[in-house]
């Protein structure tokens, strides 16, 4: 047997295999607190694992190790509890949200067949020093890998100690073996443990010697070696001090000594031969990292979690006989999963999916666009309902009366998990079907949908066939779920409707002057290069305005302005550090001011130039599946951030036109949320001002204020409003005093006498969060849910944040949902009446509908109807119209 063992010693030290082992609590608890928080489609917490798993990689690729495995603490007491009690004793309990990962990361190690080391009696550290100290006798290479410090005792020639940093959003990783400790720390290995038996360890609670900090330590190190040393000479130890402490708190050290020391000969069965590498990258791997939603891993699988998927079964139809029978045989089904991909307006291809056959008919010669669109139109319009994902991207190319019995599943999965902004077919596979099916980057890459056609027609009949057939299989249990939600009838009546209604905004466009634009970008420039030049005067040289770091050196080292915050990249230059001096200094209210007038040339002036098509509209792209309140957002380009406060942004409102003989009508809602507040609070006074129809900012700043209604001073109903809008967003007196230029305990004062004067309004976002805490989230008027995980964090600020969230959303979402049903009642409206006019435009409480003059009226008449009634409140909604040649000046 010892013959075998010197054998097996030979070979490994003669192949020179390397062992790397980790420190599983360590570094997972690194990640925690490394990352912001991260959840997966179901709300689980993932950033700690994620963390790990990143620098889990990063020490592979580094290592190449030939054996690995992973320990961890067992939550039971060791011998160092027996020998002191409060050892650790002072250590918070971990946050609910990284404890919950734990598990999840020994799953995801176990599917990768990684090896998990864990004994009750012994900590991680004592598994880590007894496994590499065995290994070194081996012969191996070994490598610790832990954010704790204290195993740099572990260090030698053979064993590394490796302590990942993260520092500006990226991992580097910090290597010791016994000279590098001795060059870094002026003290061996063996002498971590006599550092901490006198210096002690707050994290550990080791109690060391009481007045000798970490200097005093290293010093008595390097006169005397060790702890036995220095107190075999406790009478020349200085200073005198340290000498009386030692003297006095002997058994401490001696105790400390104990608990700082690693046990490198533990009672632990380990075989070499199981921690041995082999395929981590699995099916089982695969589907934990598809399930948490680490899709930007999923690539390292490559082909290797490849198993039997659903798109064996897919075909591909290129024959019209074929395809027509196709068609037939689906319209013999209730039900059907379909998706259409195109690109630049035309149709690429058509997948179809009932009972066990999913099948795409590609745009060609025989089966051409027009055809395709066709027969999907005629089919769809025969089926009780049919299932796709991103219906209006498929409704670009249809031409079908109606679209009631259509579903978007995608649609369905955001109202459940509103949280999650970017679902496709994969998640809904992986949540709702338990199938790991590609994603369409693990397909596409990143080509485009006619990349990918005239590339691969076996790739694109992949991604289009997945998308029919999880559509169809999804389906049901989607509405199902939404049912049990209660929000069928947001689904139904509000959701899918919309879907129409934003397609045929986006046909439509806006109409955008370019050389309004070109004008108004050349009087930008021109305003620029005169800031500039005055900017250059007054600084007494030319530097780079764009360069934060030149011009921190300008304010505050030439210019020795105050309050500079140095880091390591140079000063701050931020806009909050900016605005807090330019009151004071005209300089720097020249470079704010020059700030401005730079995004308003780049992002609008000659950020907007691209986005217009040759009919001279910008069709950009509006989302109903990205905001986690329900808002409408704009995407390519975002025409809801056209600036309106500032008169120089509002002047591109100027080249936003109608098509020539129209106008533009726009209707905008008046105080929404504050209306919407009123009602659900149901307070009382506010309900009452509203409905007589008074300033409600001035009756806000004449009780608040106690100052008689008609005395109310301008300032006084500026900050009214503040208060009045800071309040739907749960603004806290620090918040409202930084906005008002106030001292905070005269901002609390003011939120404290709104609540006195609207205690309704008080009572409803108490009980709002109070709810929200018990379940998990908050609703709107109509139904929607929006989660609120933040309310369980162990963290003080994000569980601030969940509660203002939960005050707003209840508020926002509902003047949302509002908006949504307006648009549908006016765009149902427009169509039935057959009429010219379109919206082009929905900016939050705005809609703009270019006018054919001869339906003006009506159009207002329409505006004013739906807009009015979209919902029955306590208070009635009103809306301002106006009317003009352009968008600003119909506004």
């Amino acid at each position: 047997m010892i013959v075998k063992e010197i054998l097996i010693r030979e070979r490994n030290r003669k192949m020179n295999k390397k062992i790397v082992l980790i420190d599983g609590h360590s570094i997972i608890h690194r990640a925690f607190y490394a990352l912001p928080d991260l959840t997966n489609a179901e709300g689980v917490h993932t950033n700690a694992v994620y963390g790990f798993l990143m620098i889990f990689f990063k020490i592979m690729e580094e290592e190449k190790p030939d054996y690995l495995a992973v320990a961890f603490d067992v939550h039971a007491p060791t011998f160092r509890h027996e020998i002191y009690a409060d050892y650790k004793g002072t250590r918070k309990p971990m946050p609910e949200e990284l404890r919950s990962q734990v598990p999840l990361l020994k799953e995801v190690l176990t599917a990768m067949g990684i090896t998990i080391m864990e004994k009750a009696g012994l900590e991680a550290d004592d598994i880590l020093g007894t496994i590499a100290s065995r290994m070194e006798r081996e012969g191996l290479e070994v490598s610790v890998v832990s954010g704790d410090r204290d195993l740099l005792q572990l260090a030698t020639d053979k064993i590394m100690i490796r302590i990942p940093l993260t520092k500006q959003g990226r991992t580097e990783v910090l290597s010791y073996h016994s000279k590098d400790v001795l060059a870094q720390y002026h003290i061996t290995p063996s002498q971590v443990i006599d550092l901490k038996s006198l210096m002690g360890d707050a994290s550990d609670n080791i109690p060391g010697v009481p007045g000798i900090g970490e200097k005093t330590a290293v010093r008595i190190l390097a006169d005397y070696g060790t702890l036995e040393n220095a107190y075999d000479h406790i009478g020349e130890i200085k200073p005198p001090k340290a000498q009386k402490a030692m003297t006095e708190h002997r058994d401490l050290a001696e105790m400390s000594k104990v608990l700082a020391t690693i046990d490198k000969n533990g009672d632990i069965d380990f075989r070499l031969e199981d921690t041995r590498l082999g395929n981590i990258y699995t099916q089982q791997a695969y589907e934990w990292y598809k399930k948490l939603g680490f899709k930007n891993m999923l690539s390292r699988f490559g082909e290797a979690a490849k198993t039997s998927t659903p798109e064996d079964a897919f075909e591909i139809c290129r024959d019209r006989a074929e395809a027509e029978k196709l068609f037939e045989k689906a319209a013999s089904y209730e039900k059907i999963g379909f998706s259409l991909l195109g690109d630049n307006g035309a149709c690429l291809g058509v997948s179809l999916s009932f009972d066990e056959t999913t099948v795409m008919i590609p745009a060609e010669e025989d089966t051409d666009a027009p055809y395709l669109t066709e027969q999907l139109g005629r089919l769809l319009m025969k089926v009780t309902a049919a299932y796709t994902c991103n219906l209006k991207d498929a409704l670009h190319y249809l031409t079908i009366p109606s679209a009631d019995h259509l579903n978007d599943v995608l649609i369905a999965a955001y109202l459940i998990n509103p949280l999650k902004n970017d679902y496709d077919y994969d998640d809904v596979a992986n949540e709702y079907l338990g199938l790991t099916v590609p994603d369409r980057n693990e397909i596409a890459g990143k080509k485009s949908n006619r990349e990918l056609f005239d590339g691969s027609r076996n790739d694109f009949a992949r991604y289009c066939s997945y998308i029919a057939y999880v559509s169809l299989r999804s389906g049901e249990a989607l509405l199902v779920k939404l049912r049990s939600q209660g929000m069928d009838s947001l689904y139904r009546q509000i959701e899918m409707p919309l879907v129409t209604v934003l397609c045929d905004m986006e046909k439509t466009g806006v109409r955008v002057a370019s050389d309004e634009l070109v004008s108004y970008g050349r009087q930008l420039g021109t305003e620029i290069l005169g800031l500039e030049e005055k900017i250059y005067a007054e600084a007494g040289e030319s530097f780079n305005l764009n360069s934060p770091k030149q011009l921190g050196q300008i304010l505050f080292e030439k210019m020795k302005m105050p309050n500079g915050k140095k880091t390591k990249t140079g000063y701050s230059t931020a806009a909050d550090v900016l605005e807090k001096l330019a009151p004071d200094y005209p300089f720097v209210a020249g470079i704010l001011e020059y700030r401005k007038l730079m995004k308003l040339k780049s992002t609008y002036a000659d950020g907007l130039l691209p986005y217009i098509g040759t009919d001279g509209r910008i069709h950009g792209t509006l989302n109903q599946m990205i905001t986690a309140t329900g808002r409408i957002s704009s995407t390519e380009p975002n025409l809801q951030n056209i600036p309106i406060r500032m008169e120089q942004g509002r002047e591109i409102r100027k080249a936003f036109i109608p098509k020539d003989g129209f106008l533009f009508v726009d209707a905008d809602y008046s105080q929404i949320e504050l209306r919407i507040l009123a009602s659900l609070s149901g307070d009382e006074n506010l309900i009452q001002a509203y409905k007589e129809a008074k300033d409600i900012h001035r009756i806000t700043a004449s009780q608040v204020f106690h100052t008689p209604f008609d005395e109310v001073t301008d300032l006084q109903r500026r900050n009214a409003k503040a208060v009045n809008f800071g309040i739907v967003y749960g603004i806290s007196s620090f918040g409202l005093s930084q906005g008002l230029s106030i001292s905070r305990k005269e901002a609390e004062k003011y939120i404290d006498s709104y609540f006195e004067t609207y205690p309704g309004v008080k009572k409803f976002l108490d009980d709002t969060v109070a709810d929200a805490k018990k379940n998990g989230y908050v609703t709107t008027y109509f139904g929607r849910r929006r989660p609120i995980p933040e309310l369980s964090s162990g963290n003080f600020m994000q569980r601030s944040f969940g509660e203002r969230v939960a005050m707003n959303s209840p508020i926002q979402g509902t003047a949302a949902d509002i908006m949504k049903i307006a648009m549908i009642r006016v765009h149902d409206a427009l169509c039935a009446s057959h009429m010219r006019s379109r919206i082009v435009l929905q900016i939050h409480d705005e809609l703009l509908v270019e006018t054919d003059p001869e339906e003006k009226e009506q159009v207002k008449n329409i505006l004013a109807d739906a807009m009015t009634h979209a919902a029955d409140l306590a208070v009635p909604l009103e809306i301002d119209i106006q009317e003009g040649p352009n968008w600003l000046e119909a506004k």
